[in-house]
């Protein structure tokens, strides 16, 4: 008899996006390392690499993470 059972996290009617398997998947199929969600529909889930895309734009583009003034302009580590 195991001391610990393996559990996954999520319930039926969440929706996720499975990063090992690149599919929608309901409920508590995969661990939740290897997926992005949960989403409220298929459809979201489906779009979760592209809004992971475009969040991270959004971040990178950000004046709040690049405020900095005195950044060295020759390419050297700060």
């Amino acid at each position: 008899m195991a001391l610990f059972k393996k559990r996954t996290v999520g319930k039926p009617g969440e929706w996720y996006y499975c990063l090992e398997h690149k599919k929608v998947e309901e409920g508590p199929e995969c661990p939740g390392k290897d997926r992005f969600g949960p989403y409220a529909t298929p459809g979201e889930a489906q779009r979760a690499m592209d809004t992971a895309r475009e969040r991270n734009l959004e971040w990178e583009n950000d004046p709040k993470w690049h405020d900095r003034t005195d950044k060295p302009t020759d390419g050297t580590p700060d």
